[in-house]
């Protein structure tokens, strides 16, 4: 994982919140306690569903406040019933602020944005919260700031215009990243692949690397041989960069077909692993020499029902002692060796028995126990460790109203906070109370 996990919470320790992709601390571990062993009869006490427009943009929540992110289409404009159909549809995004309480409105900010991207639904990246601010990043470029209590804009980029860069496929889908006083975006454009935004005033601190295309991988902090690094996973390669200067420390190469590389890179010790649609898995191993990274192992190329390794396509898996954990091409739910790739199991279990193209679930680990949000929208309560996939409870949370491959699904990451879980799909944002407690 790329931050190391904290001492456990105790009983009256408050809530971290989920104010960023992945969580607090960008592990996908959700700390709170107190929180129930399996579901009632009936599922999860539902505390509200706030209706909202369409979006793979997963919530933020802090501070008794939720905000995601969504479209509204124009009157006259509909998406194409083939996603990856692409043209010039009118309509807006917005950035919603509703109350955690009881799902209310509080503020929302509105800009007109054509889309001209596949899979149309809407906005992707999480939004991120922090010092009275929220940064959010929509689909065609629009990088805001604005204040986290009126919703007004404290300062703004719009990376097509700024920097010349150009919309990806499926849009700009990387979400950003705070390091101290930097927001740390992929931008595109000339020599300007990754910039580093003053988080207060918008202000260029460094721009870095003039890569060939963006990828959908969300930038991350890690840690190895005592140093602080921005790892960037984009289409040609995955790079370490220094947070202060932008400048690069290594590259390995890795080509990615269709600049598909979505999941966000993990690391466990002094390795890193990142993982592929179409090129598979690569683990990375740091030793301090020269160069600073090799190839740990990789696996094959081959997308067909039997991949080796895990070729992920949405899910960011999960790594800890020893053990690697995540869906593959075909939704296989799989545990393979950190050092070596090995599989040790695969379990189709959550997706009820049969493999589906791009099948996926959402990963997160609380105290000893994971939840799974299906892209069918059930959320899964199991057991996951060497000796297999260990179901303990489902309830069916939100129904599945996107499109992939002909098929409903739920394709965007919960927020787990304050002991419950919040999740959106295209028609509707749910809270639902996890608390053992809950009435």
């Amino acid at each position: 994982m790329l931050s190391c996990c904290g001492a456990a919470q105790s009983a009256d320790a408050p809530s971290e919140g989920w104010p960023r992709w992945l969580g607090p601390r960008g592990d996908s571990v959700w700390r709170d306690t107190g929180i129930l062993e399996k579901f009632p009869e009936g599922g999860p006490v539902i505390r509200w569903r706030t209706p909202i427009g369409g979006g793979y943009a997963g919530p933020a929540v802090f501070n008794g406040k939720v905000y995601v992110t969504d479209r509204q289409l124009a009157s006259n404009a509909e998406v194409p019933k083939n996603p990856m159909q692409r043209g010039s549809i009118a309509g807006s995004e917005r950035v919603l602020c509703l109350n955690e309480a009881d799902g209310k409105e509080i503020w929302k900010h509105e800009e007109d944005v054509p889309y001209t991207i596949s899979y149309a639904a809407g906005p992707r990246t999480t939004p991120t919260v922090a010092d009275g601010k929220v940064y959010t990043l929509g689909a065609e470029g629009s990088l805001l700031c604005l204040d986290a209590e009126k919703g007004t804009v404290i300062w703004s980029h719009d990376l097509k215009k700024d920097y010349g860069a150009k919309t990806p496929l499926w849009g700009f889908s990387s979400s950003p990243l705070l390091e101290g006083n930097k927001l740390i975006c992929q931008v595109g454009g000339i020599e300007s692949t990754v910039v580093a935004f003053d988080k207060d005033t918008g202000k260029e601190i460094w721009k870095s690397l003039a890569a060939p295309e963006l990828g959908y991988s969300s930038p991350a902090i890690g840690e190895f041989g005592g140093k602080r690094e921005v790892i960037v996973w984009l289409p040609d390669g995955v790079y370490g960069l220094d947070p202060e200067t932008g400048k690069e420390l290594w590259m390995q190469k890795y080509i990615s077909k269709m600049g598909m590389v979505i999941a966000t890179p993990r690391k466990l010790g002094e390795l890193l692993f990142v993982s592929s649609f179409f090129n598979g898995p690569m683990m990375l191993k740091f030793d301090g020499g020269n160069p600073a990274v090799q190839v740990a192992w990789r696996g094959n190329s081959s997308i067909e029902t039997k991949p080796d390794g895990i070729h992920c396509v949405m899910s960011t898996p999960f790594l800890e002692n020893g053990y690697l954990y995540g869906t593959c091409s075909y939704g296989q739910l799989r545990c393979l060796k950190a050092d070596t790739g090995e599989r040790v199991w695969e379990s189709l279990d959550y997706l009820g028995g049969a493999p589906v193209r791009w099948g996926n679930a959402f990963i997160v680990k609380n105290g000893e126990r994971f939840f799974l949000l299906s892209e069918q929208g059930n959320l899964i309560i199991a057991k996951l460790s060497p000796k297999g996939y260990e179901e303990i409870s489902r309830a069916h949370l939100l129904e599945a109203t996107g499109d992939a491959a002909g098929r409903p699904v739920v394709w965007s990451h919960p927020a787990f906070a304050d002991k419950c879980i919040f999740a959106r799909n295209d028609k509707e944002i749910v809270c639902a109370s996890l608390a053992a407690d809950a009435k």
